[in-house]
This record gives structure tokens, C-alpha cells and sequence, in this order.
């Protein structure tokens, strides 16, 4: 084969923990995405002198939002009449396999569904907490990339999620599902969340704006434009995507752009009077 070609075979188990329960390279690199964007966030909010109480507290929040939102989006968008027939499997992590359920971890997390999931988590935390609801999402949307970046990578190491065959001159042979090169989509998802960190930080630092949705709205259009390129060269994850147009991810995405510009066209200006005093300083 072309010395360009990766051939790629990882067992996406590091370790048996017991018979029926893996510590799988998923998992730990959802939970490391997890972890840094909790430390960038930390560091945001001890800059702008907010208590870390708050952050902790929001911290129980987003963690809830994204994972129940993850699972039921993937659940509702993907198989919802296997679901249907199965609600046990949709909150526990087992599968009906012959006659008895077997713990096979959750197969299934759909990140439009984790990020409907964190915005109702944020909601009810600023409602309950008195808590402005743009500066809250202004500000997790700053570090959202990190963990959907770490999430990807997880993706590439369980040889899921992957793209279309390439030319066959370059690529990634997944070798747990054929010997065909294929792109790796998981990869050009995470560098461009990677990018996008970088670009929202940018904006975080250099135009001191005031926390009223820019943030929210770049990051949303964002994320959303690359998942939507991105999928032109994915797999279909269904079946029923094999005949569209464009597939569910792409569908999914369009609303969270055009919210994003939204926000961008009219956010909140400072009024008159502010620009006024900011001009005599």
C-alpha cells in the first residue's frame, strides 16, 4: 500500500474491568474533554472575578444536559422505532442480545442532541440561580469545541463515525470494518473544533466585547458550517440517510447556524449613552 495510507486495528478496549464492564478509549477521551474545558472555564471565570461556586454549580448542569440530551437525540433522530420498542436501553447502557440484556455501554450519542440538552441544562440553572442566560452560554461556548474536539478523537480510536473510501493514494484503512482507505472524518471534525477553540478565544481576548451572545452565535455557526461539510464526506450513520438529499446530521445543523446568526445580527448593543461615555474615556 501507499506509505500515506494508515492502517488502523486498535482494540477501542484499554482494559476489562470486570468481565462485562471496559474501560474504553470512548469514554476517557469524553471525560478528558470534559476535564479541560472545566479548567478553561475556570480560568475565564477567576479572571472576571465570578465565584467559582457558580462555575461548579453549572459545571452538575452541563454535564446532566449533555449527556441525557446526547442520548436522547441519538435515540430520537437516528432509530427512534427501535427505541420505541426498547426504552429500557435508551438511559441504561445494555442490550437486549438473545433473551437476557447484557451491559454493552451506550452505543449511541448525537452531539445536536447534547447541545439541545446543554442549552435546556443552562436555562434551568440561570432560572432557578437569577442568572443572566447569553453571558452563562457566551461563555461555555468558548470552551463547548474542546470537549466536542476530544469526543471526536474517542470516535477515531473506536473506529466509528469514519468518512467515505478515498482514492485509494491516502487515507485511513479501519481494519476493525474493511481494507478500504477511507477519510478520517473524526479527525477533520476534531482539528476544526481544535481551530474553532482557537478563533472564539481570539475573539474572547482581543475585541473585549461584552458577554451578550457574539461568542455564542460564532461558535454555533461555527461548529454547525464544519459538521456540515464535514458529513458530504461521512458514512451515513442509517440506513434511512442513504436516499436524502443531504443526511440528518446536516439537517440537524442548519437550525443551530441560522440561530447563530441571529444572535450575531441582533445581540444586545450598548446604547447610546454607553458609546458616548466609551468615546470621552
Amino acid at each position: 500500500m501507499n506509505d500515506r495510507i494508515i492502517n488502523w486495528n486498535l482494540d477501542p478496549v484499554i482494559y476489562w474491568i470486570t468481565e462485562t464492564f471496559p474501560l474504553k478509549y470512548y469514554g476517557l477521551f469524553f471525560m478528558t474533554g470534559i476535564i479541560l474545558a472545566h479548567y478553561v472555564a475556570k480560568r475565564i471565570y477567576i479572571k472576571e472575578n465570578i465565584p467559582i461556586e457558580n462555575l461548579e454549580k453549572l459545571f452538575i448542569y452541563v454535564v446532566v444536559g449533555i449527556l441525557l440530551g446526547a442520548r436522547l437525540g441519538h435515540c430520537l433522530f437516528y432509530d427512534p422505532s427501535y427505541y420505541f420498542a426498547n426504552p429500557v436501553e435508551i438511559l441504561l447502557p445494555i442490550k437486549k442480545i438473545g433473551d437476557t440484556y447484557q451491559f454493552i455501554g451506550f452505543q449511541g450519542l448525537a452531539s445536536h442532541g447534547g447541545t439541545i440538552g446543554v442549552l435546556i441544562a443552562i436555562g434551568i440553572y440561570c432560572k432557578k440561580y437569577k442568572t443572566n442566560f447569553l453571558s452563562v452560554l457566551d461563555r461555555i461556548a468558548l470552551v463547548s469545541p474542546i470537549v466536542a474536539a476530544f469526543i471526536r478523537f474517542g470516535n477515531f480510536m473506536n473506529s466509528e463515525i469514519y468518512g467515505k473510501p478515498t482514492n485509494g493514494n491516502w487515507g485511513v484503512v479501519f481494519q476493525r470494518d474493511d481494507l478500504i482507505p477511507r477519510h478520517p472524518t473524526q479527525l477533520y471534525e476534531a482539528f476544526s473544533y481544535v481551530l474553532i477553540f482557537g478563533i472564539l478565544m481570539l475573539i474572547y481576548k482581543k475585541k473585549k466585547i461584552k458577554i451578550n451572545g457574539l461568542i455564542l452565535g460564532v461558535a454555533l455557526i461555527l461548529i454547525f458550517s464544519a459538521r456540515f461539510i464535514i458529513e458530504f464526506f461521512k458514512e451515513n450513520q442509517v440506513d434511512f440517510e442513504s436516499g436524502m438529499m443531504i443526511n440528518m446530521g446536516q439537517i440537524l445543523s442548519i437550525p443551530f447556524i441560522i440561530i447563530g446568526l441571529i444572535l450575531i445580527l441582533v445581540r444586545k448593543k450598548p446604547n447610546a449613552q454607553q458609546s458616548t461615555v466609551a468615546k470621552n474615556k
